[in-house]
């Protein structure tokens, strides 16, 4: 019988074995070489479908009020120019929109305070400088003037603050950080808050909406579902510098009363009762809530109505009346006070609520102009 010897033997399981293994390496890259051809190919693209009812709803809110946002840049004045003029350059941004077709812009007192001038860039990119600026610290509220054809101005729809609901639908549209005509929702979250207004002045029925508000934002437009104004973008509330789900806006049945008479009399007509009034400390001094009357001048609607102020004798002082209520509605500062009456209009009668020497008892006061 024929035998292979052992080397004969090795060689051939040798051979077979890098046959098989060069085998295997060709079924792999080639294996890799098809998946590779397949991978290169376009893939097929799957149909969307129609848009969800909620968001056609909102590219439509985009598209009917985007034209009435403006872009806000403030100026400051850096030195003059050889021929006499103001140089300027650009100190910030914000946002605004466009009230009516006569060119008046309204946006946060805040985004123009301090500048020397304010640019204004509507939704075509056309820009103009505003000839006038007019404003309202205490409501933060500030309306720009500028010379633009009718043509380009679209004003925004007017809406209602006093009927909102926690949960009701909210959009802003401004301009976070420079990046213009951004659009963000969310819902309405709390209503009647308070800030601190850049005035000094507390503002009270403020908004408050989980709609992305951040800086840059502020003066924009806060929207219902409908498209209509229903209050302007101010303030957030963060620990970062962005937003974090606490945005506050002006309410705009507060924007229309003020906005009107700033463009009516570039200033804001406040009626008032003719006192100075005590602060909050001297009250607490007092041992009283509501508003102590520091003094009334002679003349005043006040003075006419009885009302006294605080009484002098050598060192010490008396306390004279204490403000509590007006129309039955309680008041525990001056700007609980302010609250009450800016509301009203001069020349109407009020009952004021007055607490003397222990004793509450009410007075008729018309209401005088508060220049």
């Amino acid at each position: 019988m024929d035998r292979s010897s052992p080397g004969s033997i090795r060689f051939t399981s040798l051979v077979l074995l890098v046959a098989a293994l060069g085998g295997a390496w060709w079924l792999g890259a080639h294996s890799r070489y098809g998946r590779a051809l397949a991978a290169s190919e376009p893939r097929l693209v799957t149909p969307r479908g129609d848009l969800a009812a909620d968001e056609l709803a909102t590219i439509e809110l985009f598209r009917a009020c985007s034209d009435a946002v403006a872009f806000i840049q403030p100026l400051e004045t850096v030195g003059a120019t050889w021929l006499g003029g103001r140089q300027q350059q650009v100190a910030g941004t914000g946002s605004g929109f466009v009230w009516d077709k006569a060119g008046h812009v309204v946006t946060n007192f805040h985004v123009v305070q301090g500048a020397s001038g304010a640019l204004v860039t509507l939704h075509d990119g056309s820009q103009y400088e505003a000839r006038s600026v007019v404003w309202y610290p205490d409501k933060d509220l500030a309306v720009l003037t500028i010379d633009a054809p009718a043509d380009k101005l679209h004003p925004v729809t007017l809406g209602t603050s006093h009927d909102l609901q926690v949960g009701q639908k909210a959009f802003a549209i401004g301009n976070p950080y420079g990046l213009d005509y951004s659009l963000t929702h969310g819902i309405i979250s709390a209503l009647d808050r308070e800030m601190d207004g850049v005035g000094g002045r507390r503002i009270t029925g403020v908004i408050q909406t989980d709609a992305a508000i951040n800086p840059g934002n502020s003066g924009g437009p806060l929207l219902d579902s409908a498209g209509r104004l229903i209050g302007i973008n101010t303030m957030i509330f963060t620990q970062s510098g962005s937003s974090s789900g606490l945005g506050f806006a002006v309410p705009v049945d507060e924007v229309n009363r003020v906005v009107t008479q700033l463009i009516a009399n570039g200033r804001v007509t406040r009626p008032g009762l003719g006192i100075l009034p005590g602060v909050a400390a001297e009250a607490r001094r007092f041992g009283v809530t509501g508003v102590p009357v520091r003094s009334v001048p002679e003349g005043s609607a006040a003075h006419k109505a009885g009302l006294r102020g605080y009484q002098v004798s050598g060192n010490r002082v008396r306390l004279g009346d204490v403000i509590v209520a007006i129309d039955g509605r309680r008041v525990a500062d001056s700007d609980d006070l302010i609250d009450a009456l800016e509301r009203l209009e001069v020349g109407q009668v009020v009952t004021v609520t007055v607490l003397r020497d222990g004793r509450e008892f009410d007075v008729d006061v018309p209401l005088q102009s508060l220049e």
